[in-house]
């Protein structure tokens, strides 16, 4: 009995302490509360952050149109004639220089006509100099070595056309480029008008693209524009403007203008689709990176770091913010260069908050999902 009344006097003390110990948390969490709002509120600690400072930088309004990549030069390898052909000297995708033998037609009759105008050739040769040596003693008359002279020339320039229409039977290269996939072979009859091969001079791609009438006092040859494809995503190809159409076209009311990129390691192909940038309304502004900017309806607002000797609060301020270019927002009017501001984390940070300063991020640093603003079409 006396074991009975000790263990329910020892469980009544241990349950007084637990609800002691619970009394007193409350009430120490309660004066933590009262005394400034959380850590980065009033009179609490200091939050951490990184800053940036707005400075100038270089924007442009681009404008944005599609065209097509076109070789500098293509063509579709065919024949004139329907024959058959007898040889094939190329692989399809081969590399080869101007002139370049490709093809070879069956030439029976044009070898025939070779060796007979050559035959011919020789026998006019043999009668011009026996009968310039004739005239030469005084034996024949003058006028006949003249007229053996002229029949060589045209024995000489029948053997010439001979050796022309030889020449027809073998279908060359006319400039340099690159090969496309051919199902010819030896053997092959071809007629008129038929692809043998397709040849591409992808080594300067041109990309014929529209401009609005509008903007045409924008456009003038050497003027540097950007590409970008479906094919190379993130990648930015860098070209000129080559030359511009003299016409407007009636129905569009847009003029046609040729761009030229180099084509480094024939990454672009004739027939792909190109987004070309024309830069127009170039300025400097002020600017700091995406993630120091938080986007809230129409406005938009960063965290300017104010400073009162050592202690530092976040300052909520609102901007007129433009055009994002390379990770940069441009800030049109809220901000002066040289303004310190949250670099990161804006969603942490509660307006005039105490903060203490730390390192910034790297430049362009790309804003988080929570801050991302919607992307605005550039201008057509």
């Amino acid at each position: 009995m006396l074991k009975r009344h000790f263990f329910l006097v020892a469980a009544a003390g241990v349950l007084a302490l637990m609800v002691l110990a619970v009394v007193l948390r409350m009430a120490f969490a309660g004066d933590g509360e009262s005394g400034g709002g959380g850590p980065g509120g009033p009179g609490g600690r200091a939050q951490l952050v990184s800053v940036t400072t707005a400075s100038e930088r270089a924007f442009s309004d681009p404008i944005s149109v599609l065209g097509v990549a076109r070789g500098r030069r293509s063509v579709d390898i065919t024949s004139a004639t329907t024959e058959l052909i007898t040889r094939v000297m190329f692989a399809d995708g081969q590399t080869v220089g101007a002139g370049a033998a490709l093809v070879e037609l069956q030439a029976d009759e044009e070898d025939a006509d070779i060796i007979q105008a050559r035959a011919a050739v020789a026998q006019a040769q043999r009668n011009y100099e026996r009968y310039a040596e004739l005239a030469e003693r005084g034996i024949a008359p003058r006028v006949t070595a003249e007229l053996a002279e002229t029949e060589l020339d045209t024995a000489r320039a029948q053997l010439n056309a001979a050796e022309a229409r030889r020449g027809d039977r073998m279908i060359r290269a006319p400039f340099a480029g690159v090969l496309g996939l051919s199902d010819v072979t030896a053997g092959t009859l071809i007629n008129p008008g038929t692809t043998i091969a397709t040849l591409d001079d992808i080594s300067v791609i041109r990309v014929d693209f529209p401009v609005p009438e509008r903007f045409v006092s924008l456009l003038s040859p050497g003027v540097p524009i950007t590409a970008t494809a479906d094919a190379y995503p993130g990648q930015t190809f860098t070209g000129r403007i080559a030359l511009i159409d003299t016409r407007i076209d009636p129905q569009t009311r847009a003029l046609t203008a040729r761009a030229e990129f180099a084509n480094p390691g024939m990454r672009i192909r004739p027939g792909m689709m190109m987004r070309v940038q024309v830069e127009q309304g170039r300025r400097q502004a002020v600017a700091v990176p995406e993630a120091a900017v938080q986007y809230e309806g129409d406005g938009a607002f960063v965290y300017q770091i104010a400073r009162n000797g050592e202690a530092a609060t976040a300052q909520r301020m609102e901007v007129q913010a433009g055009a994002v270019s390379d990770g940069f927002v441009e800030i049109s009017s809220g901000l002066d260069a040289g303004d310190q501001v949250v670099a990161a984390g804006l969603n942490r940070i509660q307006p005039g908050a105490a903060v203490t300063v730390g390192q910034p991020p790297a430049a362009g640093q790309t804003r988080t999902a929570q801050t991302a603003a919607p992307q605005k079409a550039a201008a057509s």
